[in-house]
Formats: C-alpha cells, structure tokens, sequence
C-alpha cells in the first residue's frame, strides 16, 4: 500500500540486473485478484524471474503453522506465482528465482519452510541488521558450498563463494524434484536447481544487488539471458 492506494511494483535492482545482466526486456507481472492466467502470462514471455519481498508465502500451502503476528503475507502473489512457476517449468520456460521466490519455488513443488530459521537448533541468524545501511545490508555475510551435479556449478567455477543474507525464512523440506545445490556452514540451503530440465534456479541469496560488481552474479544473469534466448531463437 502507497498513501492508502494499493500497487503492484518491483525493486528497480531486479529490473537493472535483468537488464544489464541478462540483456532483457523486465516486464512486471501484476498479482491480481482473480490471477492472471498462467497460460496467457507463458504466451507473452520467454522467461520467469521470481523476486524477493517482504512478504512470505503463507503456511497455508505447505502445512505449517499460522504465522505469527506482524508477519507480511501476501495471498495474492500466493495465488499468482505458485501456479505460474509450475506451470512454467512444464513448459520449459527459464526461470529464476530470489529470496521469496527461491522459497516459493521449493513450496510449488511440494517442500516446507522453517518460518524462523534463527530458532532453528544450529542454524545461524541468517536476517539482516535493518538499522544498518543498505551496503552493509547486502554486504558478504556467510559463505555457501556448491554440491555437485546441480545447475548453480555449470554456471559458477567457484565452488565456495561469499553471499549475502537477509531472510527470515528458509527451506526446511527440499521439495523431492529439486537438487541442493549450494548450502551455508550451517547447512541451511541457500541454493536449488531442478535436473532434468532446461534453466530452473533458485538462490535464497540475491545475486541482484550490484550485479556487474560480482563475479558470481554476473555468471548467473547471463546464464539466465542465454537461457531465454534459446526460448526465442
């Protein structure tokens, strides 16, 4: 909500990487009520980039409990990307997905998330200081190690490499299709691909923030951009 008005909008970081990083045209897809529908969204794309918010995927759709008071929800975007992202990935579409939308991901094929990872015996406090500014914010807060045989090692050489860290949530259950394919020290999966397919990748991470000043974040957008190419060759 803006002055009492509500909006459909996006972080410009997610539409420069787009642009700058993966050569494409960002267009935003609006949560509506009722949804668009998949079908005409997948008619009109080459490819899917699922973003971060500060809202969380309801519980409702994986078994969890009622969230607790002064979480953000937002149940139409629930109702607008779940069904999108399978729907995408049956059609073969690229798609990437960030911090909500690399939660959303592991939700739509059938995983769980801990809604307060920093609870979690063993886990770290994997949130951002929001008191802080916002370089310090999306500054370098952990590292993460690739696993073998996912799409995230394809595309970047390094096999541990610095991230960022500003969620609440995480994966609890991996949803049984997708592969880990990069954890934190506390094993808190930061990073998922789909075998089998053509371009399906999810980082709880986000690449975004300054893009062209990461290596690994620059591998990632044109490993995107190419992918969506091939969708229109």
């Amino acid at each position: 909500m803006v002055s009492n008005h509500p909006f459909h909008m996006a972080g410009e970081k997610y539409m420069n990487a787009l642009r700058g990083g993966a050569d494409a045209l960002p267009l935003l897809i609006p949560s509506l009520d009722p949804p668009l529908a998949p079908r005409d969204i997948l008619a009109n794309v080459a490819g899917l980039m699922f973003t971060g918010s500060p809202s969380n995927v309801s519980p409702s759709h994986y078994g969890g409990p009622r969230p607790r008071r002064g979480v953000q929800q937002d149940k139409r975007r629930d109702a607008t990307a779940l069904p999108l992202i399978r729907a995408a990935i049956a059609a073969g579409k690229p798609v990437l997905c960030i911090c909500r939308g690399f939660q959303e991901l592991n939700v739509a094929l059938g995983g769980t998330l801990h809604q307060h990872v920093h609870e979690v015996k063993g886990r770290l406090d994997h949130r951002e200081d929001l008191t802080a500014p916002l370089d310090d914010q999306y500054g370098p807060a952990h590292k993460v190690t690739e696993a073998e045989g996912g799409l995230l090692a394809r595309i970047v050489s390094a096999r541990v490499f610095d991230v960022n860290s500003l969620h609440n949530q995480g994966i609890d259950k991996l949803a049984p299709p997708l592969h880990a394919d990069a954890v934190a020290p506390d094993g808190q999966i930061e990073a998922v691909s789909l075998p089998g397919t053509g371009f399906v990748l999810g980082t709880q991470w986000h690449p975004e923030w300054r893009w062209d000043e990461n290596e690994v974040s620059r591998a990632i957008f044109a490993a995107f951009g190419a992918a969506l190419r091939l969708t229109i060759a």
